[in-house]
């Protein structure tokens, strides 16, 4: 195990496993055996318990029932499965709705909702807080040294926010904390002047609302970290109360690009970050853009704290929740899970074993279905899948190692959706990341996903796609970058406004950074969708859609101009030499990925970045990924081209599978290969 970072000390395989709701059989406990059964056959390791059981756990307000769980760990831990058990805090019981409604959320129309669904508790509420610190501690004195227990969940997919007194007050004394409890630096950084909306003092400060304040942007902001950081204040409530008997590693489940929390911020609390994996496949226009932005979504839950992670829930066939639920073809599931390894997980893990006969989940995609045997196209996809991952037991703890890295900003995306300008309504932030992201992947280029906040030392190449907050510190960050030899790649709407949305005085990009590009912008114009602008780059013509800014150059060399407009003929695609590095500028969205694929592979050419099949060509539609550690490295090729593939190697590999040699690869439709070097 030395020298590989494993996020489990006592544990150096891949999981395989899932969620596993046995409360909801408790009627007929003989089919725990079943299950128990069912799993060997499955080749699972481990089962995920716990999670929306409190009710089953405390049927009234201090009357525990451990039985299921009790018989759970017993059969778990005489099958040789572990278990990662989850915290119940994602749905309370009825009675603590009914006894202590103040524990339930209110919406930002001030009504407190009835009871019912999940994540309808309230963060702040004391009693809901003394409620799970009691069953948190309950749960981890008993199952604390059970030889089964892997790790703590705590609740499931946080989310949500609170509009109550409790939040409300919480919030306020989140502002003054903030603004050195002197209400006229809030006034200034909110602009609250605009529209007399001038506070008088914190007491006034009320969470933005559809039926109150919701010009004011510093306010919204404000309001979506406050909801951040009251959400990671009562994962570490959670957290701590288990700490008291537990010393296990402790992680939760994220949901990807989802704008409601920084999860950079959130993934604070955690000591690894799991997320659940629910791609749109079988698309009527192919794969290969779902492959990759699935790609990126994976390498930024990776990126968050720069470690492995757990997929804690993926379908072993298909949802029920989606506009259309399709079934994954064959062989899709295995390299859609495979993928998730590619790129840093050391689990492949399912939403849900078995079917529930009920609710609203009933219909969603299970290992075992309502049939419930083993007989089925889907377990015997998911049996084989446990197999192969038996034998790639050596890729856990190897690592994805990037040199180049895009920045993504939860402050950003809450800045655009609430500013008005540019397009009213969608601003396009996630496709503007991936444009960029899909021309390293296309090279099988690792690449991180970072915040403007994190440390650019290990990167040789940052690109930052409309990068529209940016404080003066993050500014002189980037500087420093350039400085020493790196390369930055800048783009329209950068640094326009601080981390309070208050706009630069002196133009975009801020500060330093008109010198970093050699350029001012000066003003942005905004296309209809059916418009597009010509763009002369390379010798050649691109098309720009969306967003066209208008340069003022000053330093930099032009590298490209637009060709249509008004602007016809001035700059639109610069480099300026600053320091050891280099910091091109792209001032258009480009419409079909052509231009940006251009300019990437330039810069990754230059900086040597390293990929994942040296001196060949990649198949469009494959994934080429690498993880290594301890001397070792692994390739993975992925094929979502939706047809057949063969490519050349760079070298001779080991099929890890079968011990087969080659130096090229044959990849059926929906089929992978993981080669060691």
């Amino acid at each position: 195990m030395e020298n590989k970072n494993y996020l489990f000390p006592d544990f150096d395989k891949l999981i395989f496993g899932g969620d596993y709701n046995p409360e909801q059989w408790r009627h007929t406990p003989e089919i725990w055996d079943e299950d128990m059964r069912l799993m060997k056959l499955a080749h699972w390791n481990e089962a995920t318990l716990g999670v929306f059981s409190w009710a089953e756990l405390e049927p009234q307000e201090g009357v525990y029932d451990f039985s299921v769980p009790d018989a759970i760990f017993e059969k778990a831990e005489k099958n040789g499965l572990k278990i990662i058990l989850a915290t119940p805090s994602g749905a309370k019981p009825r009675w603590m709705a009914e006894k202590y409604p103040e524990t339930m959320r209110t919406a930002d129309d001030r009504h407190r909702a009835l009871y019912g669904r999940r994540h309808n508790h309230c963060f702040s509420s004391p009693v809901y807080r003394e409620k799970i610190a009691n069953i948190n501690r309950l749960l981890a004195k008993r199952y604390a040294h059970s030889p089964a227990l892997l790790c703590w969940h705590i609740s499931n997919e946080v989310n949500g926010e609170c509009h109550c007194e409790h939040c409300r007050r919480a919030f306020v004394e989140f502002l003054r904390k903030k603004y050195d409890n002197d209400i006229e630096k809030l006034n200034l950084q909110w602009w609250t002047r605009f529209w007399s909306h001038r506070y008088d003092n914190f007491e006034q400060a009320e969470p933005p609302s559809s039926i109150g304040e919701n010009a004011v942007h510093g306010l919204t902001i404000d309001w979506k970290r406050f909801v951040t950081a009251q959400t990671a204040d009562f994962m570490k409530h959670e957290i701590a109360a288990i700490k008291e008997y537990s010393q296990k590693p402790i992680t939760t489940n994220l949901m990807g690009f989802f704008t409601g929390i920084d999860y950079r911020e959130l993934a604070k609390t955690v000591d690894f970050v799991s997320w659940d994996n629910y791609p749109n496949w079988e698309l009527p226009w192919g794969d290969v853009g779902q492959a990759s932005w699935i790609g990126m979504t994976h390498d930024c839950m990776r990126s968050l704290k720069r470690k492995n992670f757990l997929l804690m829930e993926s379908t072993p066939s298909l949802v029920n929740w989606k506009d259309i639920n399709k079934l994954a073809r064959p062989g899709k599931m295995r390299i859609s899970s495979l993928q998730a390894i590619a790129h840093g997980s050391d689990s492949v893990q399912y939403f849900q074993w078995r079917k529930s006969r009920g609710s609203s989940e009933k219909l969603h995609g299970a290992v075992v279905d309502h049939y419930g045997k083993e007989d089925t196209r889907v377990f015997s996809e998911v049996a084989a899948l446990g197999e192969e991952l038996e034998k790639l037991s050596a890729v856990a703890g190897t690592e994805v190692i990037s040199k180049a890295a895009i920045l993504y900003d939860w402050d950003t995306i809450w800045a655009l959706q609430d500013m008005q300008g540019m397009q009213k309504n969608g601003k396009k932030y996630g496709e503007a990341t991936h444009l960029h992201y899909g021309a390293f992947h296309r090279r099988g280029i690792n690449v991180d996903l970072i915040g403007r906040k994190d440390s650019y030392d290990e990167y040789d190449v940052i690109v930052a796609p409309m990068m529209y907050i940016c404080e003066e510190e993050t500014a002189g960050r980037l500087a420093s970058f350039v400085r020493q030899g790196g390369t930055l790649v800048g783009t329209y709407a950068m640094a326009q406004v601080n981390e309070n949305d208050l706009c630069h005085l002196g133009g975009w990009p801020c500060g330093v950074l008109m010198d970093v590009f050699g350029l001012r912008a000066e003003e942005l114009d905004t296309l209809y969708p059916e418009e597009s602008v010509k763009i002369n780059a390379y010798g050649e013509e691109y098309t720009a859609k969306d967003y066209c800014e208008i340069l003022k150059v000053k330093d930099a060399t032009v590298l490209g101009t637009y060709g249509s407009e008004f602007y016809k003929n001035t700059p639109c695609f610069t480099v300026n030499e600053y320091g050891k590095g280099k910091a091109y500028y792209v001032a258009f969205r480009d419409k079909s990925g052509t231009f940006t694929d251009k300019l990437i592979g330039e810069i990754s050419a230059d900086k040597k970045l390293p990929t994942a099949i040296n001196g060949k060509e990649i198949p469009k539609g494959v994934t080429a990924k690498i993880r290594e550690g301890a001397g070792e490295k692994y390739l993975f090729l992925l094929n979502f081209s939706g047809k057949e593939q063969t490519m050349e190697l760079d070298g001779e590999y080991t099929v890890i599978t079968t011990g087969e040699k080659i130096s090229s690869a044959y990849l059926p439709l929906n089929g992978g290969l993981v080669l060691k070097a």
